[in-house]
């Protein structure tokens, strides 16, 4: 079987296997070269590669010509890749079996991995033994002592029904959900290392229910004319950006937080009227590369925040309706007045 790289090459199935074989450093591409899969990940990773996978390189490989190929490889005009590539010693036939590769990549993406079988095993492997020891116990009797077909049956039934209530109480709940994204965005690096502030970025968390998006627009503020090449990830994710712009194409972000649609939330009364600072829901941002769920947002974790935080009343104007408490307060009747005092925890205050 062939597989056609270009309009002017057919590529057998051997080849490509020499194809794939460069693109692993399998075979030497020059003294002192780095194999391509070293740099450009072939699976799903959950930690920050900065350099972009061997499916990203595939999607703008297969845009471009040999010769444009070409250069890219063995003559970048970006600083971390010219240092990377330098060794490179890579003659036509073989360029073109790494893009023949490539589109094998594209076609196929990124190889995952596959989930662990652990829980459902043990569970049904509880199963089983409660019904052996049942059977054994009522018909073949093969073991001699009753106290043992106990034993084996209350062991196993509340692990079955501790596993049940564990499972059905997460149904819906993903804390540390860390989604992959289509641009290597690093919190750290722009909220910590850089300390740009949320809001600048997450510009209508103060008067919306949603924080929001930046748009490509905000990012190019800074990517357009100062900063052109990422110390870590080189030009090739900002690339993405300005692509983006040019072709007049959104850029899908994976969402990490997302309450169900029976649930009300307003960043607005949390951030602007609450003065709540982003990290109480969202944790240390500026520490984290690939940002992750940090609360499991279920209904008892709102709940305890709202008996337990306790309301900005003092210069704020949101509140001054509050007759009652703020007389309260000034009178030393209270020394704070919590959300739930305020109805917080009323059912149709966030569900309607």
């Amino acid at each position: 079987m062939l597989v056609s790289a270009s309009d002017d090459h057919a590529i057998s199935h051997n080849q490509l296997k020499r194809g794939e074989r460069l693109f692993y450093g399998l075979i030497p591409m020059g003294e002192g070269a780095v194999s391509c899969a070293s740099c450009h990940n072939t699976r799903e990773l959950d930690t920050m590669n900065w350099n972009p996978s061997a499916y990203d390189i595939a999607l703008t490989s297969h845009e471009k010509s040999l010769e444009e190929f070409t250069t890219v490889l063995l003559s970048p005009s970006g600083q971390m890749m010219s240092q990377v590539h330098q060794h490179y010693n890579l003659s036509e036939d073989d360029l073109v079996l790494i893009k023949a590769y490539l589109e094998v990549v594209k076609e196929e993406g990124l190889t995952t991995s596959k989930p662990a079988i652990t829980k459902k095993f043990l569970f049904v492997l509880a199963i089983v033994l409660i019904l052996a020891a049942i059977t054994d116990l009522a018909v073949t009797r093969k073991l001699r002592f009753k106290f043992v077909h106990a034993v084996l049956i209350l062991a196993c039934l509340f692990y079955i029904v501790d596993t049940t209530v564990r499972e059905a109480i997460a149904i819906g709940r993903s804390p540390g959900y860390a989604p992959d994204q289509p641009i290597k965005f690093s919190h750290q690096i722009h909220a910590g290392q850089n300390e740009i502030n949320c809001l600048y970025c997450h510009n209508t968390a103060e008067h919306s229910k949603s924080a929001g998006i930046p748009s490509a627009a905000v990012c190019l503020n800074c990517h357009q004319l100062v900063v052109r090449e990422g110390t870590r990830s080189g030009s090739f994710e900002i690339n993405k950006i300005l692509r983006a712009v040019v072709n007049n194409e959104p850029i899908v972000w994976n969402r990490v937080y997302n309450l169900p649609d029976h649930v009300f939330f307003s960043h607005a009364q949390h951030v602007k009227v609450g003065q709540l600072e982003c990290a109480e829901c969202h944790g240390t941002v500026e520490n984290m590369h690939i940002i992750r769920q940090f609360n499991d947002l279920s209904m008892g974790w709102c709940v305890n925040c709202h008996r337990d935080t306790e309301v900005q009343f003092i210069d704020n104007a949101f509140y001054e309706k509050y007759e009652k408490l703020q007389q309260d307060l000034k009178e030393g009747k209270r020394e704070m007045v919590s959300v739930e005092d305020i109805g917080g925890i009323e059912c149709m205050k966030c569900h309607y």
